[in-house]
């Protein structure tokens, strides 16, 4: 540290500063301050560099807004939330099954909680739509007891907590799929509220921007834990929100120090570490550190030494301090210097208990949000409130390493927490631990309701409805269900004319919201960029390189592309951000996010679960997809099973089309089912690069496509009665040209005749199938019922063959299905670099192999002889002696 050799200059500048900051205002000593470190620079005066400021509150006393409640009415009513919320927890775990819960995290933040239900977070009405609240998992209970002293559960609802088989029961978490009238958001995965929270302001900008819904005085509020930060997906965006100015953002960090095992950075101090990332994001920074019981002594500090000893201590030390009680604090915070000694010389071990931290004190925390929501200056906010994890609960669980597996409580500690927040229950009452909920009509509870009806009613709330919008007929995508006219053309190419045909129409036009990840001229999808323009806060303030290009790079504010960068997670969460518009701002959009189908499911598959939670709708368009379509790229590019991964989401339907018509027809049923019917699924479509000629649609086949199959040719070869051979061909995606042509290399080779089927979903066959044979179970006692694909294949002759460019699970999911011999053919293994032709041959998925395959189950089924298969393989150069291509 340096050594001040000249103290009275140093005061001489301290005066002048002071005396600079009381005549003319921080705002021209902040101007000053600047000029003089750009000066200092150009000599190559090495200033400290430092975004972080002393480990003190941001807001000085005297620039607090003062709290306008009734602080005593609020510390009673957060007093029985506490309560019923520990009582919710306590109880479920004194009922069999072990059912567990979480008290400590909410016990830490209920005073961020009350602030906020009492003045900051509205409910919406006619004038405007809802804030946003993210609401940390693990502090649900708490948000069920306020929920329950309001009247909007009732004691038998909180004794389901955890409980939901039998239906009217409370999700452990925040679940919108489990709590549709009520939870909007799931937060409970770590991370993923943070980057969603950051996307839904940009989506609120977003529409405000382009004149769709006005943004008004909205926010978006997220709870997050300082634990949770070391998550990528937390930290990892928030640049992203200062550079689109999301001033509509507000992050609320509980620093209770701990993580579920033990401190966060026990050496060093989180609040410190996170202002310095905050900061330096050039976000609004807010620390409330400690309540008003400390302001006094703040006061008399004048030397700064009571600043230094807060500067130096770590958070371990802190955790200790709270654990061991007033009397370590003594000793080893105010111990540590004489002058801090002196300060607290004749304060008791209750006055020194006082002492609490600013989380837990409200006119703190009011004057943050006030700050937050009022003076964001174009910046989001974040505010990091220092608080102590399982409060309330003494030696049993304050600041403890054990506090977050804290879920049962001994009489004695029940009776400290009962007198601690005055709950009137007597103790007899306690082994039972009773919820406790004041007459309707009690001055608690005619408080409450007061504060939420100014604020536009209770909350959260969400809504599971909006407006029905009216889609065009198919005849929009007439060009594409046409076909290519012999051109060769790709199926990512036909979707860009869909894209572009629906931002065309005057009724879903507006609605549609195109999503990459810096992937758009790889889709061919560059041509938008001049027709509906990038979308960004600030516009365009450059001459993009290409402006004399026809498709070149235009952002916009009114925009309506959004260009999420090298960022799948991002341009995820801005999907979901859409694609649940139609609850969130009562303003359905159609997003369409296309990405690398290898950098989708794989890569975000938290969030792509998370979607389904939340009631997402739209589409998800896997790009250059299937392990042999994309040539070149190599193992981490090619997709293998991202259908696979689709299917571990319930709402989740997946499809594989063949040909432009079939996405087509797909598109548009899903947009009349989500936004018509008001369905809550979400599509993913897999698009390739290959270029061939699309045909045009044949009659008739609009329902197989949705179902998942239809047959799209038949193939015959010559020859007459009953010994004709013939099989039948599955194929999806690229891989049916594959087939077509293997259909014809039966024919001309070996005289067997082929009846091709276009599986556009072997996802939803599997489903129907499943659905059908629980349905068989359950009914014993009925006419049994048929799988779709049972119906299509078994009344057709010879065995069954399929080709696909995924792995040969895919298409094994069918197989209890289809009444007859039955062959898969996938890409196993991992990806590889060269032609598609080289590919197709080394994953034996391309006609030769199907060929081969067919005669295979010809064989097997005894219509023809072993050796024809092995004339077939030499015929074709297959040699059956070369290493499985999965174990490659």
């Amino acid at each position: 540290m340096y050594q001040d050799d000249d103290p009275i200059e140093t005061t001489e500048w301290l005066d002048a500063l002071e005396s600079l900051i009381e005549q003319e205002g921080v705002d021209r000593a902040k101007y000053i301050l600047e000029r003089l470190s750009e000066r200092a620079s150009r000599d190559g005066t090495q200033l400290p560099y430092a975004i972080t400021t002393p480990f003190r509150n941001t807001i000085p006393l005297a620039q607090e807004a003062r709290m306008p409640g009734d602080l005593f009415m609020e510390r009673r009513i957060r007093s029985l939330i506490r309560w019923n919320a520990m009582a919710m927890v306590v109880r479920a775990n004194k009922r069999p099954g072990e059912l567990g819960g979480h008290i400590s995290t909410f016990s830490s933040a209920a005073t961020l909680y009350d602030v906020g239900f009492n003045y900051f977070f509205h409910g919406g009405d006619e004038k405007r739509e809802s804030d946003l609240v993210y609401f940390q998992g693990h502090a649900s209970p708490g948000i069920y007891a306020r929920s329950f002293l309001e009247g909007r559960f009732e004691e038998a609802q909180l004794d389901k907590y955890r409980e939901e088989v039998d239906g009217g029961g409370l999700s452990s978490y925040p679940h919108p799929w489990l709590m549709p009238d009520y939870w909007q958001f799931p937060t409970v995965s770590m991370g993923l509220g943070p980057i969603q929270a950051i996307y839904q302001a940009h989506i609120m900008k977003y529409l405000d921007s382009r004149e769709l819904v006005e943004m008004e005085n909205r926010k978006v509020w997220c709870f997050i834990g300082d634990g949770e930060c070391d998550e990528p997906e937390t930290l990892g965006c928030i640049s992203k929100a200062s550079r689109e100015n999301l001033d509509n953002l507000v992050f609320v960090v509980n620093c209770n120090l701990q993580r579920l095992d033990g401190p966060v950075r026990g050496n060093g101090k989180i609040i410190q570490e996170l202002e310095g990332s905050f900061r330096g994001a050039g976000w609004n920074v807010i620390k409330v550190v400690w309540g008003r019981m400390w302001d006094p002594l703040f006061e008399q500090d004048e030397d700064g030494t009571m600043q230094r000893a807060m500067d130096e201590v770590v958070d371990g030390e802190l955790q200790a301090f709270t654990n061991a009680g007033p009397g370590a604090t003594r000793k080893q915070f105010f111990g540590k210097y004489p002058k801090l000694a002196k300060m607290i010389e004749n304060w008791t071990d209750d006055d020194i208990q006082k002492l609490n931290r600013g989380g837990h004190d409200p006119y703190k925390v009011y004057a943050a949000y006030k700050k937050a929501a009022t003076e964001a200056n174009g910046k989001p906010t974040v505010i990091l409130a220092h608080t102590i994890k399982g409060y309330g609960f003494g030696a049993a669980g304050e600041a403890t390493n054990t506090a977050h597996s804290l879920k049962k409580l001994d009489t004695e500690t029940l009776k400290d927490f009962r007198d601690r927040f005055a709950i009137p229950l007597k103790d007899e009452e306690l082994d039972d631990v009773p919820y406790y909920r004041p007459a309707p009509d009690s001055p608690e509870l005619v408080y409450m309701r007061k504060r939420r009806q100014d604020l536009g009613g209770f909350y959260p709330k969400r809504r599971k409805n909006s407006q029905a919008l009216q889609i065009p007929d198919l005849n929009i995508f007439k060009q594409v269900l046409e076909g290519s006219n012999g051109r060769e053309i790709s199926t990512t190419m036909s979707f860009v004319r869909i894209l572009s045909a629906l931002a065309k129409d005057k009724r879903v036009g507006k609605r549609v919201v195109p999503i990459v990840p810096d992937e758009a001229r790889t889709f061919g999808m560059e041509g938008m960029f001049r027709q509906l323009g990038i979308y960004t806060s600030e516009g365009q303030k450059y001459v993009p390189p290409d402006r004399d290009q026809i498709m070149y790079y235009r952002e916009d504010k009114k925009g309506q592309i959004l260009q999420e960068g090298i960022n799948e997670g991002g341009a995820m969460a801005a999907w979901i951000a859409a694609a649940t518009s139609y609850s969130n701002n009562n303003f359905p959009l159609i997003p369409f996010y296309a990405f690398y189908s290898m950098f989708g499911f794989q890569r975000v598959g938290d969030l792509a679960w998370a979607a389904g939670d939340i009631q997402a709708r739209g589409f998800l368009i896997g790009g250059t997809a299937g392990r042999t379509t994309l040539n070149g790229e190599g193992l981490q590019h090619q997709d293998g099973h991202s259908h696979i991964l689709a299917n571990t989401i319930p709402n989740c339907k997946a499809y594989d089309p063949a040909y432009a018509y079939e996405m087509a027809v797909v598109i548009h049923h899903g947009m009349k089912e989500m936004y018509e019917e008001n369905i809550n699924v979400y599509y993913y479509i897999t698009m390739e690069n290959e270029n061939y000629v699309q045909p045009a649609m044949p009659e008739g086949c609009a329902d197989g496509i949705i179902k998942g199959m239809y047959k799209f040719s038949s193939v015959e070869a010559k020859g007459k009665g009953k010994t004709k051979l013939r099989v039948q061909l599955l194929g999806s995606g690229a891989i049916l040209n594959e087939v077509n042509a293997a259909a014809e290399l039966l024919k001309d080779d070996w005289g067997v005749s082929s009846d091709v089927w276009s599986v556009t979903s072997f996802n939803e066959l599997a489903r129907d199938g499943q659905h059908v044979e629980r349905w068989n179970l359950m009914h014993p006692d009925d006419k049994g019922r048929k799988a779709y694909v049972t119906q299509c294949l078994e009344s057709q002759t010879g065995p069954v063959v399929s080709s696909t460019d995924y792995i040969k699970l895919h298409s094994e999911q069918l197989r209890a299905f289809i009444p007859k011999t039955f062959l898969t053919l996938g890409t196993d293994g991992f990806g590889r670099s060269d032609t598609r032709q080289k590919l197709r041959d080394f994953f034996e998925v391309d006609r030769y192999h199907v060929a081969v395959a067919a005669l295979s189950a010809l064989a097997k089924d005894g219509e023809i002889k072993h050796e024809q298969v092995l004339e077939a393989m030499r015929k074709y150069g297959i040699d059956r002696n070369k290493p499985n291509p999965a174990h490659r």
